[in-house]
């Protein structure tokens, strides 16, 4: 039986039973976030250090920078120093470039370019931060090819890119090809788009389109590619003009989606890693937990989502992240690896150590900073 998700309802029903937790004062908001910044920056001292898996890759790739998102996020409350030395130290050291060259249009290659752009933004003088990323963006400019994002990840790892292209060279060419390229995954990518306008969630890729299903017979909604795409359209709405194209559209996109997943949040404050199916690999899991209450408590600062509603949910959520997530020495657990699907990564348990630590990081970071606002 296929199991019903009612949205508004259960919004409204779900808030009621939250009304009794409380969001910390600032300095307690801001304490962990600090704990697990200085755990990670201890443990990786040099910023160019290839980081060794299965293989040897290079620290400019997608997973290191979102944690440099989340840092710079982290910066925007906290104005430390060592926080700037810290990435301009990254990008330093590997001279401002891209994993694959400026040839690339490998989304994940490109994430870094959010982190350069605003460093650049910071210090116009270094106009080397921007170059390889806008030569990056420019050579894909030029051709008329508009899908490349054929997995739902990429939105967020090269969508904000395109966005803060636009605005810094007032070239409103950057947002049109932005939404060009959203619209193919949302409307096209897979047979007919990735987004399911019923559900108010995407699928991961093509590979998880009806007919595949979730061993309760639902549709497989990957928490984490999800939270990439709520993130992403919260970085694409802080940075696009007001009066933008397409900015109710993005807007619109991510009221719809936080409704459908404020229902479907676990008792404990988590959301599972397979948002219909939560018996499978079902648990604790922190990094579509921090996504979403990034783009919750950012929708109540903006005023798009009623507070009434949304912040008992953020407070819940956030409360379990730093009193179950956050360890003492600032290792962050329930942190789910690399991959596509709830079953990769697995065991996501408190001290299992994902294949890559700086993601989860950066993803809580983002939420933090947020939730830091909204006292």
């Amino acid at each position: 039986m296929k199991l019903k998700f009612l949205p508004i309802l259960g919004v409204f029903l779900f808030s009621t039973s939250l009304q009794a937790q409380k969001l910390s004062k600032t300095k307690d908001i801001l304490e962990p976030m600090q704990r697990a910044n200085a755990y990670f920056m201890k443990k990786w001292p040099d910023t160019g250090k290839e980081i060794v898996t299965n293989i040897a890759r290079p620290s400019n790739i997608w997973t290191r920078a979102v944690y440099y998102e989340g840092l710079l996020a982290l910066h925007d409350i906290d104005r430390k120093k060592e926080y700037l030395d810290y990435a301009y130290s990254w990008g330093e050291s590997h001279k401002w470039g891209l994993r694959g060259g400026i040839k690339t249009r490998n989304a994940d290659n490109q994430c870094c370019g959010q982190t350069y752009l605003a460093l650049y933004e910071m210090n116009p003088q270094k106009t080397e931060c921007m170059h390889d990323i806008k030569a990056s963006i420019d050579s894909m400019m030029a051709t008329s090819k508009v899908s490349d994002w054929t997995w739902i990840d990429a939105i967020q790892m090269a969508m904000p890119v395109f966005a803060k292209l636009g605005q810094i060279t007032k070239n409103p060419a950057y947002y049109e090809r932005m939404h060009e390229m959203y619209k193919h995954s949302k409307e096209v990518e897979g047979g007919k788009g990735l987004y399911n306008p019923q559900d108010k969630l995407w699928w991961r890729d093509k590979d998880f389109v009806p007919p595949y299903k979730e061993p309760n017979g639902e549709d497989c909604y990957w928490s984490r590619g999800n939270g990439w795409v709520v993130a992403a359209l919260v970085r694409v709405l802080q940075i696009i003009p007001k009066d933008a194209p397409h900015r109710q559209e993005y807007q619109t996109m991510l009221v719809d989606m936080l409704s459908a997943l404020a229902p479907i949040q676990r008792t404990d404050g988590f959301w599972n890693a397979s948002l219909h199916d939560p018996n499978n690999y079902g648990g604790k899991e922190a990094t579509g937990t921090s996504l979403f209450v990034y783009g919750m408590a950012w929708g109540i600062n903006q005023g798009i989502i009623p507070a009434k509603t949304y912040r008992p949910i953020v407070v819940k959520a956030w409360n379990a992240l730093i009193k179950e997530s956050v360890q003492p020495n600032g290792f962050l657990g329930y942190v789910q690896g690399t991959g596509k699907e709830p079953k990769d990564g697995q065991p996501v348990t408190v001290s299992s150590v994902p294949d890559f630590e700086d993601y989860g990081l950066g993803c809580f970071l983002l939420a933090g900073s947020e939730v830091y606002k909204m006292k």
